[in-house]
C-alpha cells in the first residue's frame, strides 16, 4: 500500500491558554492556537500514524519515528490511495561527521561516580529500545525513535581534542568515562575505529578511563586494555540486560547476544582486565526474575563487581517503550507500567537526583534488596579496584618548546 505524508501541528501543551468562543462568533478550529499560523486541520498523530511497518524497520528496535519534542510540526503517514508509487525503502543507517569543538563532557550529578566523560558518536545503531540518550537525538532535530538507530554521528578528531584538552595549563586528571549515554563499540566503531585512537591517546598520557558497552568489540583493543590494566588504568563494565536470546533480539536488536557478552567478560578478566557485569535496566515484570541468574553466569566467568539500574523513561523514551511493549509484550503492558509508576512514586519516570538511578518506594526496594542479597551470596563487591592518576603525563602540546632537561 502506497503511503504519504502530511505536516500537522502538535497539540497544544497543558500550560497554554485555551482557545475561547468570541462574543458573537463561531468557536476557532480544534487544535488551533491563537496567535500562531494555521496548520493542517488532521487530527493529532497517533501511534498509528507514526508506527513504521515492520519490513522497513527490520532489524531496529523503535516501532515509530516520531518527530522530536523541539519540532513545531509532526508529520504523519497516511495513505493517499495511489498504487503506483514504490514502497519506502527500508531504513538504512548513515553516518555524517560531527565536526565537535570539545571532546570531555562535564558533569556535577551525584548519581554517578565520575566528572567526565567521552561519546565518540551520537546516536546508537544497536537499537536499545530502552536507551535513556534517545532524546538527545530531538537536540539535532531528528527522532529519537527511528532516527536515533539509523541516522548516526561521529567525531573522527576526537583523539586529537583529546590530546589537546589533557594538555591545557592546570587540567587535573581524574577517570574518564566512556560509553555512559551512547556505546562506543557500536557495529560503525568497526570501520571507524575512534575509540580506539581514543584509547591509545589515554594509554600513551597514562590516564584513568572507565568503560561501558554491551559489544564483544571490546575485545578488539584488549592489547591495550591489559597493557593499561597492569597500570591501574582501565576499568570495563558489560551490560547485560537479560539471559533470554529471544527477548535480547526484540529489545537489543543490534547488540550482542548475551553468550557473546559473557564470553568477552570472561577473557578480559583472563587477561587480567578488571571487569563488572551491570545488570541495567532492571524492568520490573519483564526481566527483573533474571537478576540472580544473570549475576550467578556473570561470577562463573571470574567477574567480581556488578551493579544495577532501573528502567529510566525520560521524556520521548516512555511513548517508545510503551508503543514496543505493546508489539512485543501486550499481555505485560499494564502490569509492567503498574510496577514502573509504583517505583517512581506514582509517575513514568522521576529525574530526580539521588533516586533516579534506583527508583524508590516497594517495588524498587525488593529489586535493590534482592540484587544485594545476590552479590552478598556471591562475594560480589567486597572490594572494588581504583584507578589511579600517579601515571599521567599531559601530551606536549602543538607549539609549545621541549625542555632540554
Amino acid at each position: 500500500m502506497a503511503r504519504s505524508h502530511a505536516a500537522v501541528r502538535r497539540p497544544p501543551a497543558p500550560s497554554w491558554p485555551q482557545p475561547r468562543t468570541p462574543a458573537g462568533g463561531s468557536a476557532p478550529r480544534s487544535g488551533h492556537i491563537p496567535g500562531r499560523p494555521a496548520a493542517v486541520e488532521l487530527a493529532a498523530p497517533t501511534d498509528a500514524a507514526v508506527a513504521v511497518e515492520a519490513a522497513h524497520r527490520r532489524g531496529r528496535g523503535a516501532q515509530s519515528n516520531a518527530s522530536g519534542r523541539y519540532e513545531p510540526l509532526a508529520r504523519v503517514a497516511f495513505d493517499d490511495g495511489w498504487q503506483s508509487f514504490d514502497e519506502l525503502p527500508p531504513f538504512k543507517t548513515t553516518v555524517t561527521f560531527d565536526s565537535t569543538r570539545k571532546i570531555i563532557t562535564r558533569n556535577d550529578s551525584p548519581d554517578v561516580s565520575f566528572d567526565r566523560s567521552i561519546n565518540p558518536y551520537r546516536g546508537c545503531e544497536h537499537g536499545c529500545i530502552y536507551c535513556f540518550a534517545r532524546p538527545t537525538h530531538a537536540y539535532l532535530g531528528l527522532s529519537p525513535g527511528l532516527d536515533f538507530e539509523t541516522k548516526l554521528f561521529a567525531k573522527p578528531d576526537a583523539a586529537k581534542l583529546l590530546e589537546r584538552e589533557l594538555s591545557a595549563p592546570g587540567y587535573v586528571p581524574r577517570t574518564i568515562a566512556i560509553g555512559t549515554n551512547t556505546d562506543p563499540y557500536q557495529p560503525i566503531e568497526r570501520e571507524h575505529q575512534i575509540m580506539r585512537r581514543i584509547l591509545e591517546v589515554l594509554d600513551r598520557c597514562g590516564h584513568p578511563v572507565g568503560i561501558v558497552t554491551k559489544s564483544a568489540l571490546v575485545l578488539r583493543d584488549l592489547d591495550i586494555l591489559a597493557r593499561m590494566a597492569q597500570r591501574d588504568l582501565v576499568k570495563v563494565a558489560l551490560s547485560v540486560t537479560t539471559l533470554d536470546t529471544r527477548l535480547a533480539r526484540v529489545m537489543e536488536p543490534r547488540a550482542a547476544t548475551p553468550p557473546r557478552r559473557l564470553q568477552a567478560l570472561r577473557q578480559l578478566t583472563a587477561a587480567g582486565v578488571p571487569s563488572s557485569v551491570m545488570v541495567a535496566p532492571v524492568i520490573p515484570a519483564l526481566n527483573d526474575a533474571e537478576i540472580e541468574r544473570i549475576l550467578d553466569a556473570a561470577a562463573a566467568v571470574g567477574v567480581r563487581e556488578a551493579g544495577y539500574v532501573l528502567l529510566r523513561l525520560p521524556l520521548e523514551v516512555r511513548d517508545l517503550f510503551r508503543e514496543w511493549l505493546m508489539a512485543n509484550f501486550p499481555d505485560r503492558y499494564r502490569h509492567v507500567f503498574k510496577l514502573i509508576r509504583e517505583s517512581r512514586g506514582g509517575k513514568d519516570y522521576d529525574s530526580s537526583w539521588n533516586t533516579r538511578m534506583t527508583g524508590t518506594g516497594p517495588v524498587a526496594w525488593m529489586i535493590g534488596r534482592r540484587f544485594e542479597l545476590a552479590c552478598e551470596k556471591l562475594g560480589f563487591n567486597k572490594t572494588r579496584m581504583r584507578l589511579t592518576t600517579d601515571h599521567f603525563c599531559p601530551p606536549w602540546r602543538a607549539a609549545e618548546q621541549l625542555s632540554l632537561f
